[in-house]
This record gives C-alpha cells, sequence and structure tokens, in this order.
C-alpha cells in the first residue's frame, strides 16, 4: 500500500508560480511511475503530466507544456510539479497518483494510488 500527500497548493495572480509536492510512503515508491492530474467541478480528471520511474521519460498535456515541469527525488520518495506561468484556467484541484507499472501513462483509470488532491486557484 502507498500514500500520497500532495501539498503546495494555494492563491496565486494569472503569471505567478507554485511548485506541488507529493511525498510517497513505501519502499516501492522509485518503481512507480508518478502522475499529476486535475479536476474541477463537473468535469472529469484530466491528466496534466507523468513521469517514470528513473525520471527519464516525462510528458505533458498540451495545455501545460512549456509552463509546467515535473520532476522526481526518489531518495525523498517525492515527485514535483512546478507551474510557471499559471492561468486561471488552471484552477482545480490537483492530484498525484502512482501507477505500479512504472511506465508513463496518461489515462487517469490504470493509475493504482491517489492522494486527496491540492486545490489551486488562479486569480486574474
Amino acid at each position: 500500500q502507498v500514500q500520497l500527500v500532495e501539498s503546495g497548493g494555494g492563491l496565486v495572480q494569472a503569471g505567478g508560480s507554485l511548485r506541488l509536492s507529493c511525498a510517497a510512503s513505501g519502499r516501492t515508491f522509485s518503481s512507480y511511475a508518478m502522475g499529476w492530474f486535475r479536476q474541477t467541478p463537473g468535469k472529469e480528471r484530466e491528466f496534466v503530466s507523468v513521469i517514470s520511474w528513473s525520471g527519464a521519460t516525462t510528458y505533458y498535456a498540451d495545455s501545460v507544456k512549456g509552463r509546467f515541469t515535473i520532476s522526481r527525488d526518489n531518495a525523498k520518495n517525492t515527485v514535483y510539479l512546478q507551474m510557471n506561468s499559471l492561468k486561471p484556467e488552471d484552477t482545480a484541484v490537483y492530484y498525484c497518483a502512482a501507477d505500479k507499472s512504472g511506465v508513463p501513462r496518461t489515462i487517469a483509470r490504470v493509475y493504482d494510488y491517489w492522494g486527496q488532491g491540492t486545490r489551486v486557484t488562479v486569480s486574474s
């Protein structure tokens, strides 16, 4: 079992930056692919970014490419999402998720573990 705890959300003005963190319990973190998703009321959970178990491969949604950067520190069991040039449309609850396959995938239903989410609000 893996527990994921997100932090770093908050209120920021458009154009600003936030860094989300997701701390994982368990010794198998380094073998998991880690993803970030986001969700707004009435909408399905949306893929944001994913990083492979080694950190060698990353993918981004087109809407965040060039603005967001995913990274991981396996020694600290933590994955990060650096969000720059934030826009009001980035407002959402952000979730991190762990995929036991280790393969970076963009579909929410394949992920095995989820955090509770952290809210990001971008004001215009």
